[in-house]
């Protein structure tokens, strides 16, 4: 589920660059659901294994980045914002619809009323597992995604609606932010934005 969302997420990149007029993802075979093309071989296998080996408590990773021609683009500070946008949207209209197709099928009793392992006592099937952790994968890929620190998609969204000196500081982030997203995730701040929402999208496919 995380590798499909993560292909939808990265074609959504690839796909809004192309409608602002530049081709290079549709070149370099990037707006595709196969996650083959996505798969960064450090961010996506050798950093993962190795925080996990390392017994790790926060396990991350990264697929290889959608790179766009700004010099293609029609608007440069628009295509930016959209661009960035358009991967955690994509995100967030795959859980809308993943649920949407969950609560269909649980009027018809063809899932459990109890997605994934939200308390000790369930038992759901594995069509209630798929449906569910891609609705939640997706909704966190994008909590995640929006998060305002470079590389991530909210600071290119941030960087089209700066302008001037407040721009050039905010630029200045940018050699940090990997120690930044690395406090984030080891600090229990990424938990505390993303928790409060999977648990409201737990509560509307469990009581939906």
């Amino acid at each position: 589920m995380l590798l499909f969302a993560v292909s939808i997420h990265e074609s959504a990149h690839g796909w809004m660059a192309e409608k602002f007029g530049d081709p290079t993802a549709r070149m370099q075979g990037r707006i595709t659901l196969n996650p083959i093309p996505h798969i960064d071989l450090v961010g996506s296998i050798i950093f993962p294994i190795f925080l996990y080996l390392m017994g790790s408590s926060a396990i991350f990773g990264w697929a290889k980045p959608v790179i766009w021609n700004p010099y293609n683009v029609r608007n440069y500070r628009r295509a930016n914002i959209f661009i960035s946008a358009a991967g955690p949207g994509s995100n967030i209209i795959s859980g809308f619809v993943g649920t949407v197709v969950f609560l269909i099928l649980k009027r018809f009793g063809l899932v459990d009323p109890i997605p994934l392992f939200f308390a000790s006592e369930a038992k759901p099937g594995l069509l209630t597992i798929i449906i569910s952790s891609f609705i939640l994968t997706n909704i966190f890929l994008a909590i995640f995604n929006m998060i305002p620190v470079p590389p991530l998609d909210g600071s290119g969204i941030v960087e089209g609606l700066l302008h001037g000196d407040a721009l050039y500081n905010y630029q200045k982030l940018k050699p940090y932010g990997f120690i930044i997203l690395i406090l984030i995730l080891y600090t229990g701040v990424l938990n505390i934005i993303a928790r409060p929402i999977l648990i409201l999208v737990a509560n509307i496919l469990i009581r939906g």
